[in-house]
């Protein structure tokens, strides 16, 4: 038969050790060091808080490579559809403009720059145009709002008391680099 005093023993300093455990638990939950249980709640809120700052900073970086595709395919539709390839189609664009609005080109200049970075060449186009106030009024609106990419960047009138009235007009357009 076993020894009951060596497993009384046995079971004596095993409750000896867990009551030491128990001791030093409370002792490092109620010290100083690790702080009340309001701080450890302050601290914890403060690290939930922190983490959804971050998680909201990091979230237009979700998906970043289908992103980066899709820009890139918006990209080049936009020059597709907003930039001609070549000078002639500037021209006739402008022209089809003039003549839905009533307007009748007098003069047209055509400058083609340099290339710049991004793969477009300046065009410069000084215009003299002529016609009644409302279809220059209307022609400016259609060149504003049409498909080729042009910017506007000076506008004269001139007129007499009778005729149609002058403009005179400079506009900046783009062509996709050499593709002339």
């Amino acid at each position: 038969m076993p020894d009951l005093r060596h497993t009384r023993k046995n079971i004596k300093t095993a409750l000896a050790v867990l009551v030491a455990v128990d001791v030093i638990a409370v002792v490092v939950l109620l010290s100083p060091l690790v702080g009340s249980t309001e701080s450890r709640r302050q601290e914890l809120n403060q690290l939930w808080s922190e983490l959804q700052s971050k998680t909201q900073q990091v979230k237009p970086l979700t998906n970043l490579d289908k992103k980066v595709i899709a820009a890139n395919r918006q990209i080049t539709d936009f020059y597709k559809k907003r930039f001609p390839s070549q000078e002639s189609q500037i021209v006739t664009q402008f022209g089809k403009l003039a003549a839905a609005n009533g307007v009748t080109i007098e003069q047209v200049k055509y400058k083609v720059l340099e290339e710049e970075p991004g793969g477009l060449q300046p065009v410069e186009v000084e215009a003299g145009l002529a016609g009644n106030y409302v279809s220059l009024a209307k022609f400016i609106n259609a060149l504003e709002r049409d498909d080729m990419f042009s910017l506007i960047s000076g506008i004269t009138l001139a007129g007499g008391q009778k005729g149609p009235i002058k403009l005179e007009m400079k506009l900046e357009t783009y062509l996709k680099a050499g593709a002339q």
